[in-house]
């Protein structure tokens, strides 16, 4: 009855963000955009620009990356992010013109005219490595997906925006795939209102040993909420599973679980869920309230030098700061991380011997 009475309440959510995978094929010019040769000598100034100040990451800022008109595509950009589709493509980058630290100057460059870098890790990592460390995340709780070449399941990141540069290809596999969690949401309240209810009720997260001093090992925190009119998504069901091997964690009963399967299964569904293939000097961003991404599991070359490697930005941009509370609690450790920034490494031997978390 519970469950009944708060389907009842639900409605439907209205915004560009609730795309299924039709719209989005049929309105590739809305968010796959090219820089332009004009736009990539701004890039290339700006890069110059840095190195005479003797600046690098994460010292430079949107001011010491000044850039003329793609600043206001940048702009447009964020907006889309922010009101729009939630995802967008940037491509054109030529990636074979610059060393491995230059790209990764341009590209938090880019990061800055979109929003304010956060740390991915208790480490400090500004500008991660998304990279086979040979880890299992199944196996191992301190481990992340980013550092596996397994299946990632569809997730969102915890900030407002997820970045992703290109810099080498796996030999085969490792598409990036997306889905529109406000497309599911409204699908799931045609079709399975009674499980979308739960959806709306608090979840344990599993804090994966990132808590601060004091803090519980587990968050409570909404898949689903509305906040002053916009409705939030947060999703990692890996948290929420290995969430309930704390004692005091709030048990998963039956219909928690059979509302986090058809949430599951909906991301498998090819009216919601696009795969892509992020080529060198793409860079993809994510609006991670509306958006959900996932990448297949992937075969590397045995070569260091030409592993599969993307570098991460975690971003908060000017239109999503108002959120709900429990994304902010979250928020703060991660503002916490940042104070002390650790300085992106691009040395693949360094990379492998660096413990990341």
């Amino acid at each position: 009855m519970e469950a009944a009475q708060a389907a009842a309440t639900l409605k439907a959510v209205e915004t560009p963000a609730a795309w299924e995978a039709s719209d989005i094929a049929a309105n590739e010019g809305e968010w796959v955009v090219w820089l332009s040769a004009d736009e990539i000598a701004q890039l290339d100034a700006a890069l110059a620009h840095c190195k005479s100040l003797g600046l690098a990451v994460p010292a430079i800022s949107k001011e010491t990356f000044p850039l003329g008109s793609l600043a206001a595509k940048l702009e447009d950009l964020r907006h889309r992010l922010e009101r729009g589709l939630g995802v967008v493509l940037l491509r054109g980058l030529p990636l074979e013109r610059y060393a491995k630290m230059d790209a990764g100057t341009i590209y938090w460059g880019i990061g800055m005219h979109l929003g304010r870098a956060v740390a991915q890790n208790a480490f400090g990592d500004v500008l991660g490595h998304v990279w086979d460390l040979g880890k299992d995340p199944k196996e191992d709780m301190t481990a992340r997906g980013y550092q596996s070449r397994h299946r990632l399941p569809f997730h969102t990141d915890g900030a407002d925006v997820v970045g992703l540069l290109c810099l080498r290809t796996a030999r085969r596999g490792g598409m990036s795939s997306i889905a529109s969690s406000m497309a599911i949401h409204n699908a799931m309240l045609r079709e399975h209102p009674e499980l979308l209810a739960r959806l709306y009720q608090p979840f344990a997260f599993d804090r994966r040993h990132e808590e601060a001093p004091g803090q519980a090992p587990y968050t409570m925190t909404h898949v689903f909420s509305w906040h002053n009119g916009r409705l939030f998504n947060r999703y990692i069901r890996s948290f929420i599973n290995t969430a309930q091997r704390f004692p005091d964690a709030p048990r998963l009963a039956p219909e928690d679980i059979a509302a986090l399967d058809q949430f599951d299964a909906y991301t498998q569904d090819p009216r919601f869920r696009i795969d892509m293939e992020l080529a060198p000097g793409d860079m993809q961003f994510l609006n991670n309230y509306v958006v959900l991404h996932s990448r297949t599991s992937y075969e590397d070359h045995p070569e260091l030098d030409r592993k599969r490697h993307l570098l991460r930005l975690w971003l908060f941009t000017p239109g999503l700061a108002d959120v709900p509370e429990s994304f902010r609690l979250r928020y703060l450790l991660t503002d916490a991380w940042a104070k002390n920034p650790r300085p992106p490494i691009y040395d693949v031997n360094q990379i492998m011997g660096v413990a990341t978390h």
